[in-house]
């Protein structure tokens, strides 16, 4: 019998997949919480992130975890090395905890919050009976996130390890004159999203209004204005600003700057002072 601690008050445990909403993957995993914990409160995120882009979900994990309340679980599922070596892990942060693959997808979210601890879930009391090889979102995270919410520590699901993968796209390169990152992102309107912060602009003395420019994987570099809003920007113009999630997106006013400029995600987009 697993001996539960003291209950989170009011648990509240989010959802992100790319499982979508045709299958029954996604009711699944809440039939398996809800049988462990009847009185967490479960939160879809998403769960139409393009199937296996791990990258796409990182960044939509990012964007919402701050608003969410203190111990909140994020349980997060986009797993193309399923049954593989790749280990199954919680990680601790200041304010919430994760679950998933180790696979860079919890990671942009976490360090947002700050890392404490990351450990490789082993313990199998905390697991269904039966695991199958390609669903370990209802047979392993599922019932983990329940069991978390519950108050299960998270050091009593196994080791704690220290080998975790840490994406790429996690942190850009900061140099003298210049800013490395990547595309983490290109969302409806075409915006090109980055990795790289208002606050990485800052150490460079970047503020509203001022010009710098941009080279995209191998192209020729190009001048951007640093504005505040679409409104400043003259209509066609391709420009740079802090979108809604903090992350400095290049844009193109009423017009999409990823087809024009011909990119993907993971492509490198240097920034030049």
């Amino acid at each position: 019998m697993i001996k539960v601690l003291a209950m989170y008050k009011n648990p509240i445990i989010t959802l992100l997949s790319d499982f979508g909403l045709v299958d029954s993957y996604v009711a699944e995993m809440k039939a398996v919480i809800l049988s462990i914990n009847p009185s967490a409160t479960l939160i879809d995120i998403s769960h139409n992130i393009e199937p296996y882009n791990v990258r796409m979900g990182a960044y939509i994990l990012a964007r919402i975890v701050e608003y969410f309340p203190e111990k909140t679980i994020h349980l997060a599922v986009v797993d193309p090395g399923v049954g593989g070596p790749r280990k199954p892990i919680i990680v601790e942060t200041l304010k919430a905890l994760f679950v998933g693959p180790d696979n860079g997808l919890l990671m942009l979210a976490a360090e947002k919050l700050g890392v404490n601890h990351v450990y490789q879930i082993e313990n199998r009391r905390y697991m269904l009976k039966e695991i199958s090889k390609t669903f370990h979102g209802r047979d392993i995270f599922a019932p983990v996130a329940a069991y978390l919410s519950l108050g299960v520590p998270p050091k009593n699901f196994g080791k704690e390890i220290f080998d975790y993968v840490k994406p790429s796209y996690i942190k850009p390169k900061i140099f003298k004159n210049k800013i490395v990152g990547e595309i983490i992102h290109l969302d409806n309107f075409g915006n090109i999203i980055t990795n790289i912060t208002q606050k990485h602009l800052k150490t460079k003395n970047i503020t509203y209004g001022k010009s710098f420019q941009i080279i995209l994987g191998e192209n020729k570099p190009l001048k951007v204005r640093f504005l505040e809003s679409y409104f400043q920007a003259l209509k066609g113009e391709i420009f740079a600003l802090v979108g809604s999630g903090n992350f400095v997106e290049i844009s193109e006013n009423l017009g999409n700057a990823a087809k024009t400029l011909n990119v993907k995600t993971g492509t490198k987009i240097t920034f030049i002072f």
